[in-house]
């Protein structure tokens, strides 16, 4: 099959063309004809699923829209209200048609009939929710989607001032890797202190979460909100168990290479000890990678850069900006982090992040088209809930692309020296995020368990987890007041709860295609496009099989990715 990002918005059949999602009573008939609708055979069956997922996909679309224009300007009240209102007016009033429709699937006589090779994960996933679903949930779940926002206003809003003008923390940050000492400890305390100021006001967001969150899992029937979320979020494929054999894993086999990495950093720099401000310092005379001048520059560098991997993975980015899917720049007022939206209706999806110039931008830019390039290779498929893939493989998609971008990285970096130090620095993040993975995961896990908690009950224990996957070669003496609320910069605890193991699991997926990479660039390429092709129609070790891959989280198994990792960056 060629592949082609010239991707065509969906043709709508049951809805009318024009339709908008406007209130709940424009809506409501739509849901109710799929309901009352008489099934007598499978080809009307499989009409009736088509017709589900048109619904699904136009109000998926107004969803996202909603919220991609609200962080993209957090100070504008209308754009606000705008997401609050279908949280708390449309989206209650789906849900419990939603159940109906999932049990009118299951109860149909026909639904035997449909290829289970095709079908085995998606109705897995409907009969998953059925058990789920409960009434009393609604509004609370309203309340949350309303509430995991109130993270993303209170940190947009978040600045401070260096050298007489004003920076977001994203802008700021780029004065870490000043030459200046003196420069990069002044700027690391500013913005260690402005988050200090709405400390108060994040942990008391952070308690009302847990708690309606603790009430969701109890009326499911659930010990614990971790244990609902581990069965909605589809985890079929792996248990609480393997996370913490994961934990294990990081502190025996990444934090060796961790301190070995810092180690190697505090002797280039020529310093007794290294503190938190310098270790995305270089040694006086290097100047700070420099590898684009504004969002402009970073999307053509990056088109450049996919085109040599495959011109369909520019092609992708290149249809994005035709439609005006990014917005890429930090600015004050806009929400923190980067995201890719799936858009189901467009097919497109939008690309939103805070660049400001550094080198950790090109990896979020090159993350991000990776998630984009996986919507393309999708949309083909008949129903949007085929195209629902679990988080461990869209994250694969994802840091697999930063690696294999690696190879033509010359797009942003001339200079050779530049260009190896870019390497040196991403296979190091690499590396280094595992740590952070495997502390942010077995906070969460600590922090559902143990859902009536004090203040000072979860920064004890934060600050416990936070020693336990720390290494000794970063000296934060004096530093405690600001490594006390460290996990308030996490967006994930706050917008999408357990969301986070992925990362570490979708890393060793990512390293492993890597490996394939470094021995066969044509065909570790085709592999990579084989699995995300089929977007959720398959288990998850079947798309890790299809892309050539073990789904593995052994301690053996890290520990041969870890020694692989480590020669590579030896190489270098």
């Amino acid at each position: 099959m060629k592949l082609s990002a010239d991707i065509k918005r969906l043709e709508r059949i049951f809805l009318p063309k024009e339709f908008i999602v406007t209130d709940w009573n424009s809506l409501e008939p739509w849901f109710k004809n799929l309901l009352e609708r008489e099934i007598g055979s499978v080809e009307q069956l499989r009409h009736w699923l088509r017709d589900m997922s048109e619904l699904e996909a136009a109000v998926s679309e107004d969803a996202c829209w909603r919220q991609i224009k609200m962080t993209c300007d957090t100070s504008n009240r209308a754009l606000e209200d705008a997401f609050t209102y279908f949280c708390m007016e449309i989206q209650p009033k789906i849900q419990p048609y939603a159940d109906q429709l999932n049990r009118k699937l299951i109860a149909s006589p026909f639904t035997k009939e449909l290829d289970p090779k095709l079908f085995f994960t998606y109705l897995r996933s409907v009969k998953k929710s059925i058990d789920l679903f409960r009434e009393e949930n609604i509004p609370l779940q309203a309340e949350l989607s309303v509430m995991q926002q109130q993270y993303a206003a209170i940190a947009g809003q978040m600045t401070v001032e260096v050298k007489g003008q004003e920076y977001t923390l994203q802008q700021a940050a780029k004065f870490l890797e000043s030459h200046d000492r003196s420069l990069r400890e002044e700027v690391y305390r500013k913005i260690q202190e402005r988050r200090l100021k709405d400390q108060q006001p994040l942990h008391e967001l952070y308690s009302e979460l847990i708690e309606r969150r603790n009430r969701v899992g109890k009326n499911a029937g659930f010990e614990n909100y971790r244990d609902y979320k581990f069965a909605e979020m589809g985890r079929f494929d792996y248990t609480k168990k393997d996370c913490y054999d994961f934990h294990e894993a990081v502190k025996l086999h990444v934090l060796p290479i961790v301190e070995k990495i810092y180690r190697k950093k505090k002797e280039k720099l020529g310093l007794d000890t290294l503190r938190p401000w310098d270790t995305e310092a270089e040694p006086d005379g290097v100047k700070a990678l420099k590898p684009f001048s504004n969002g402009e520059d970073l999307l053509k560098k990056s088109i450049t850069c996919f085109e040599q991997l495959d011109p369909f993975f520019a092609d992708c980015l290149r249809k994005m900006d035709e439609m005006k899917h990014f917005d890429l720049e930090s600015r004050k007022g806009k929400a923190p982090g980067g995201y890719n939206c799936p858009l189901a209706e467009s097919g497109a999806p939008f690309i939103f992040m805070n660049a400001a110039g550094q080198m950790d931008d090109v990896t979020t830019m090159v993350h991000e088209g990776g998630h984009a390039v996986h919507s393309f290779l999708s949309h083909h498929l008949e129903l949007s809930a085929f195209k629902e893939y679990p988080m461990e493989i869209a994250e694969v998609a994802s840091m697999a692309m930063e690696l294999f971008s690696m190879a033509h990285w010359e797009s942003f970096f001339n200079d050779k020296a530049d260009l190896q130090r870019a390497k040196e620095h991403q296979l190091e993040r690499t590396i280094t995020i595992f740590p952070w993975i495997a502390t942010i995961d077995k906070f969460q896990h600590w922090i559902y368990e143990n859902p009536t908690h004090t203040i000072e009950e979860r920064t004890n224990k934060w600050m416990e987890i936070l020693n336990e996957f720390s290494t000794d070669s970063i000296d934060f003496s004096g530093l405690e007041m600001f490594r006390k609320i460290g996990w308030q910069r996490q967006l994930h605890l706050f917008e999408v709860p357990f969301y986070y193991i992925e990362y570490g699991i979708a890393q060793l997926g990512a390293i492993g295609l890597w490996m394939q990479y470094k021995k066969d660039p044509k065909q570790a390429l085709q592999n990579y496009i084989n699995a995300l092709s089929l977007g959720g129609t398959k288990t998850l070790p079947e798309l890790y099989a299809t892309a050539g891959l073990k789904f593995d989280l052994s301690p053996g198994h890290i520990k041969t990715l870890m020694e692989f990792v480590n020669e590579e960056m030896e190489k270098l």
